[in-house]
């Protein structure tokens, strides 16, 4: 099994360690939080705590510097507790805001919002869609223009995770508006300055979590909080693009495992003219095909997980991972929401939700359409991407 190959006895004793805390702090709280759109600040400062901010992050910023497969943990377990709005509330805060931060910010940055990122005492989010964009990066409108020691930022941006509740924002914004995509840049923004401000969207799934629209008018951002260089934004956003899809997969996988597990569990439990659900052919083959589609998705991404843990750009493998994996746990939701009958279109059972959780598969972090486009430049059109 792939568990010997990828994980240690250290990585399992993390999960178990993981599960129960999960178990202890988080799912107590998820009904609340589903129900209001608001995940509790204690919940943060307890997952800072026990260290689950810090994986990635190097020892000098409070880190542990862990390989990518306690990252996959992380992602796996919080899948299995049916809420993909708490989930995406913390691994977006984790490995979109907190990646940017982590690779490029300079030492004054990383003091006063990495290392509280890391002890949960601040949030973090990333900022890049607009509400005309969409797939479409380069196309973005909002701008920061240089004045002094500072940049005025203006424009708007839209399905942001977090965009509500967050301490700072990772914003990508044009600094040269006649460059296109050469002429994006990335800073730090924090929630408290003036000219920001954020509404609520009321979404299908992912209910726990904060999505913003964010708006920008005449913020005065300083220049000390440019992360990297001015007008390599794009490629910044491109490479951590790849982290973000591979992330995207195994939450898939994950989720169908879950989906899989309840849904066998269900039918051993519930009888049918005198025998157990799970004991008709027509059930036991489906859930055969469900099963094996999720497992190769499941191999694939821990393969494409190895790789990018020893360092390469495997940006076409991340793509697939979430094209491919968001499709599969969809259609996972689906069927196993058919196997329970009238209780899996029951909101006090975990299929209705699965359901609507798993469906931003698909649409979140570049849509299906655009991945098969950036798959089709790479193998059709011989388009390399390479690092920033």
């Amino acid at each position: 099994m792939q568990q010997s190959m990828y994980f240690t006895e250290e990585h399992q004793l993390f999960r178990e360690s993981l599960k129960d805390f999960l178990k202890k702090e988080v799912v107590p709280h998820i009904e609340k939080w589903e129900e209001t759109g608001t995940i509790e600040r204690f919940v943060w400062k307890k997952f800072g705590e026990m260290g689950f901010f810090a994986l990635a992050i190097p020892e000098a910023d409070g880190g542990l510097e862990l390989d990518l497969f306690y990252t996959v943990i992380l992602l796996e377990e919080l899948q299995k507790i049916n809420s993909g709005g708490f989930a995406a509330a913390i691994w977006a805060h984790t490995y979109l805001a907190m990646t940017h931060l982590n690779k490029r910010a300079g030492g004054r940055i990383r003091k006063e919002y990495l290392e509280p990122s890391v002890a949960g005492e601040k949030i973090g989010c990333l900022a890049v869609s607009e509400p005309f964009g969409g797939s479409d990066v380069a196309g973005m409108k909002t701008t920061a223009v240089k004045k002094g020691d500072t940049y005025i930022l203006n424009g708007s941006k839209t399905f942001i995770t977090n965009g509500v509740y967050a301490d700072y924002m990772i914003v990508a914004a044009k600094t040269d508006a006649s460059l296109g995509n050469k002429g994006i840049s990335i800073f730090v923004v924090d929630r408290k300055s003036e000219g920001v401000s954020a509404s609520k969207l009321n979404k299908l799934g992912w209910r726990a979590s904060d999505t913003a629209e964010l708006a920008f008018d005449n913020v005065i951002v300083p220049a000390a909080n440019l992360i990297g260089e001015e007008g390599k934004g794009f490629s910044y956003i491109m490479e951590a693009f790849a982290l973000e899809r591979l992330i995207m997969g195994v939450n898939a996988h994950a989720r169908a495992d879950y989906a899989i597990e309840y849904a066998l569990q269900y039918m051993s439990e519930r009888e049918t003219f005198g025998k157990s659900i799970n004991q008709y052919q027509a059930l036991r083959h489906r859930v055969a095909d469900l099963y094996a589609d999720m497992d190769m998705c499941r191999t694939y991404n821990y393969a494409v997980v190895y790789r990018m843990d020893k360092g390469e750009y495997v940006v076409k493998e991340a793509t697939i991972s979430k094209l491919r994996s968001t499709k599969m746990a969809d259609d996972v939701a689906n069927e196993c929401l058919q196997f329970l009958g009238g209780y899996g279109y029951i909101e006090d059972y975990p299929m209705a939700r699965m359901l609507r959780d798993s469906r931003l598969g698909p649409i979140g972090g570049g849509t299906s359409e655009i991945l098969r486009e950036i798959i089709a430049k790479m193998i059709i059109d011989k388009k390399e991407y390479k690092l920033a």
